[in-house]
């Protein structure tokens, strides 16, 4: 009979997979896209937004600006992806920005580059959660109101849709990131069309608010900051284009061919809706502020009005107010926002077993779940994320303050990173054609390092007091954590070592038999303490009560036990105290002999009766797994509760229950166990 826990593990995650399944889990590109892309192309529901908030701060004139700032995102991210293309053909093994930097600019720069893709990851998810759950708020009323337990549901919901496996996820989030494109790129053609073609006068909802600017007065060297504020906030739109070079192995062959494909695709359609959700914002005279209640003047244009996301009025703009194509743009705007973190949940596990394998995250996180995915590095992913949305509540504009630069930095490395490993290349190659493509790739790489690296120093000059110091200090803090477990591992490495010396064995093994009351537990460890035939043996009890000692020596004598039972006494009511002075004195007494301690356990088969039973026993041993020279075997005994369990149905998964029959007894069952 299997237990709650696999059942309710297999209703949610479904059946375990084979390890020789999981070349069936592999993407091909149609289903690559939605999952390693849809972070990058989601961008386009909040990177406008922040656009235009930022630049509303000089007032509803800066908005003219909006177009240019647009046009300096898209070259950086045509030459982003452009730079990363190379990326993955040289380096298809899935390490990403990490290996790169690793291999070629040493570990100090992987661990870099490591601890700033962690942390974007991690807010990856947060903001984009976030971020749906304020578009939605922006149809549904009642979801701005709740927008804390409303992102943690959807972070739970993607979790177990990632646990479930690569291939299943990456087939619940297909759909809703095509039907996203669909409906995006159609309100930006029909928008265009109106305006351009058919010269209809759209004006958005906040077309005819005043806006009054919190900078009166900004000097040209004020502005200017302005616009490079503007502009490190609109680059959010890159975040999660390294995501393919990181998930390169989940194509299906070639896989780098793919990936390199895979990554065209994202830029061109990140840039074409992002392009033209600008434009048509424009054309509108759509304003978005930071706070309506401070920035727009109060008029009869400003009397009830509730602010809407930019997508949100530019659908109720082209589409009308009230229209069921509104409704579909909030909606699946919303879920592709949800879903974007799943770039997230397929990057952060993957770069999370690389590193630990490379020994610098525990180990836990690099072997594979039942459904062969990384199951620990996407539960952790998730925990870390619940964390940022409470913290920040669900605030895209504060969260946004701390993205963006772990990205930069792992974008400026890994150029670096592929800069030197052409040059390598180069030292060795003679052949004329392949030095031109190392040659011209080298060139895109040396483009790509400088361009990331001016927006990284643009994005630290006008972030770090907005909270950019937040995610610098967690990078910090993760690169010190990362460098103390390595420098364990590799100590406990040195420590385990084999060496040339045969063992010396010990020259005599006393036992010593733990008894609390005289019962079938204590007489089966009794008589397996007698089966290892140790030198000598001793049975050990705490007087803590007289009577029940008394009752115990008067038990033991009944029954004529072969073994001799030593009280030993505790005026202060300890038992593990005792125990452990006395294993002590045994030990000093015989430096060169081992002790060995038999505990008898009870194996219960509900939860709730570990709180009942073995508390003494769990302490006991906990103490003497310190002790050099005392090895501790626990010797269980069964309750009836734990035979109602079917241990071997629980480690197998949930199978088909057997036909009810008569049992047929053959040899096999009447061999000892």
């Amino acid at each position: 009979m299997a237990s709650t826990t696999s059942l309710a593990k297999r209703l949610l995650l479904g059946r375990p997979f084979r390890s020789d399944k999981l070349q069936h889990t592999l993407l091909p590109k149609r289903i690559a896209l939605p999952v390693f892309a849809s972070d990058a192309l989601s961008s386009v529901a909040y990177a406008p937004d922040e656009i235009l908030l930022t630049l509303s701060i000089a007032g509803a004139a800066a908005y003219a600006f909006s177009p240019w700032v647009t046009l300096a995102v898209a070259v950086v991210m045509v030459t982003v992806v452009a730079s990363y293309r190379q990326n993955v053909h040289a380096y298809p093994s899935g390490g990403g920005d990490y290996e790169v930097a690793t291999v070629n600019l040493g570990p100090k720069a992987g661990l870099g580059v490591a601890s700033a893709l962690l942390v974007d990851y991690i807010l990856t998810v947060a903001v984009s959660i976030s971020s749906g759950v304020s578009n939605l708020g922006s149809v549904v009323p009642w979801v701005a109101t709740h927008k804390v337990p409303i992102a943690i549901l959807a972070i739970v919901v993607l979790s177990a849709l990632n646990l479930r496996g690569l291939r299943e996820s990456g087939a619940a989030f297909a759909v809703p990131t095509y039907l996203f494109i669909v409906v995006i790129v159609g309100m930006i053609v029909i928008g265009v069309f109106r305006v351009f073609v058919l010269g209809d006068d759209l004006r958005a909802p906040s077309a005819d608010l005043t806006i009054d600017a919190e900078e009166h007065h900004l000097t040209q060297i004020g502005f200017a900051f302005l616009l490079l504020r503007t502009f490190s906030s609109g680059c959010a739109a890159l975040t999660g284009v390294e995501a393919i070079s990181n998930g390169v192995p989940a194509f299906k062959k070639p896989k780098s061919k793919n990936a390199a494909t895979t990554l065209m695709l994202l830029g061109g359609l990140a840039i074409v809706m992002l392009s033209g959700i600008i434009l048509l914002a424009q054309r509108t005279k759509l304003q978005y502020v930071e706070d309506p209640l401070l920035q727009i003047v109060p008029n009869a244009a400003s009397e009830g009005y509730v602010q809407k996301t930019v997508t949100t009025q530019l659908a109720e703009t082209v589409f009308g107010s009230g229209s069921f194509l509104l409704y579909v743009v909030g909606a699946v705007t919303a879920l592709i926002l949800f879903l974007a973190a799943n770039t997230a949940f397929n990057g952060f596990p993957v770069l999370g077993s690389i590193l630990a394998q490379d020994r610098y995250l525990p180990r836990q996180l690099h072997t594979r779940g039942d459904r062969l995915a990384f199951s620990n590095g996407i539960l952790f992913l998730a925990g870390a994320a619940m964390v940022l949305i409470v913290a920040f509540e669900a605030e895209v504009t504060r969260l946004i303050q701390l993205y963006i630069v772990g990205v930069f930095v792992s974008f400026t490395l890994s150029q670096a990173g592929m800069i030197r490993h052409w040059n390598r290349h180069l030292r060795t190659q003679r052949d004329p054609l392949r030095r031109r493509q190392m040659i011209r790739s080298r060139g895109i790489n040396t483009f790509g390092m400088i361009l990331t690296g001016a927006v990284l120093i643009v994005v630290l000059i006008t972030k770090f007091l907005l909270g950019a110091w937040i995610a610098i200090a967690a990078m910090i803090v993760i690169y010190g954590l990362m460098v103390a477990i390595h420098r364990h591992y590799t100590r406990v490495a040195e420590e385990l070592k084999p060496t040339d010396e045969r063992p010396v064995l010990p020259s005599r093994n006393h036992a010593i038999v733990l008894v609390s009351k005289v019962h079938q537990p204590t007489l089966r460890a009794l008589a397996y303490a007698q089966a290892t035939r140790p030198d000598t043996l001793t049975a050990v009890t705490v007087n803590v009560d007289d009577n029940d000692t008394r009752a115990i020596q008067a038990e033991w004598e009944r029954r004529q036990l072969p073994v001799a039972l030593t009280v030993v006494d505790s005026p202060y009511r300890e038992i593990t105290r005792p125990i452990i002075d006395f294993v002590k004195n045994t030990r000093r007494a015989s430096p060169r002999d081992v002790v060995t301690v038999f505990v008898p356990e009870y194996v219960v088969g509900r939860w709730w009766e570990n709180l009942l039973h073995n508390q003494s026993a769990l302490r006991i041993k906990g103490r003497l797994l310190f002790e050099p020279g005392v090895m501790v075997t626990s010797v269980p005994w069964q309750l009836r509760s734990s035979q109602d369990r079917d241990l071997d149905r629980m480690d197998r998964g949930l199978t088909r229950a057997p036909a009810r029959g008569p049992r047929i007894h053959d040899e096999e069952d009447e061999a000892p166990r």
